[in-house]
């Protein structure tokens, strides 16, 4: 990737000082909509095109991992209709994508429970990842239907299971052990945490993966976010010095 192709912001920062895994809370969708006069539903729906410029950026950058927060386990108390249209929306995105996906040599990958989430939209979600597992770019984990304290507890029963059955005793678990029961098993933690619309929130995201994670929170509603606020992100990143509870260098 030659300097020429980025914006001048990254042109100025080492490539070895940006980061390899980026997770984002798509947050401001439907504030985005309100300001606009708009439902609710439209919100998300401009939600979607910021989805693709971000993931078609990411993989243009040679990010190694993009991980996105389109569907949390408490996003189903909202109403019906509203989540009707999200079903709707990633059914949709599973289908229109596959030929930006396949371009960008995309690996799709889903983290979440796969319970109360329609059988048409696990279909196209499947083929999608299916279609896409021979790729050898950027992985695109869309976490969907994911709650990390739900992920902690799926993680503790197939430990406990394991126990039980004698594959594995007490002594030998480890974080390791953990870290390979999670959903993101085989993943890297995310390097950058990012998160719209101005909230200072985890909202129950990758709560174990993201201990050493650096947080940027813009006041960008997520249909605003492009390709300039992404390379913003990454640029304030690169500045920073990870300790990782060592002293300062």
């Amino acid at each position: 990737m030659s300097l020429d192709t980025t914006s001048k912001i990254l042109s100025k920062v080492s490539r070895q000082r940006w980061p390899r895994h980026i997770a984002i809370i798509m947050d401001g969708n439907g504030r985005w909509a309100q300001q606009q006069d708009l439902p609710r539903v439209e919100g998300h729906r401009a939600g979607v095109n910021s989805v693709r410029r971000v993931t078609e950026e990411c993989a243009r950058l040679e990010i190694e991992q993009l991980t996105l927060y389109c569907l949390s386990s408490e996003n189903w108390k909202r109403p019906q209709q509203e989540i009707d249209f999200l079903m709707h929306l990633l059914q949709q995105y599973m289908i229109e994508e596959r030929p930006t996906i396949m371009e960008n040599n995309v690996r799709v990958l889903m983290i979440g429970r796969r319970t109360n989430i329609p059988k048409q939209v696990l279909k196209e979600l499947d083929l999608t990842v299916k279609m896409s597992s021979s790729n050898h770019g950027m992985w695109l984990n869309l976490a969907i239907n994911y709650g990390a304290r739900a992920e902690l507890v799926d993680a503790v029963r197939a430990i406990g299971e394991k126990i039980a059955g004698d594959e594995l005793t007490l002594n030998e678990i480890d974080e390791k052990t953990i870290s390979d029961h999670l959903y993101t098993a085989g993943l890297d933690d995310p390097d950058l945490l990012v998160r719209t619309a101005g909230e200072m929130r985890i909202s129950n995201f990758l709560l174990w993966q993201i201990s050493y994670a650096e947080i940027w929170v813009t006041d960008k509603c997520w249909p605003d976010f492009d390709e300039a606020t992404l390379h913003q992100a990454i640029n304030d990143f690169a500045g920073r010095n990870r300790k990782y509870g060592g002293l300062r260098t």
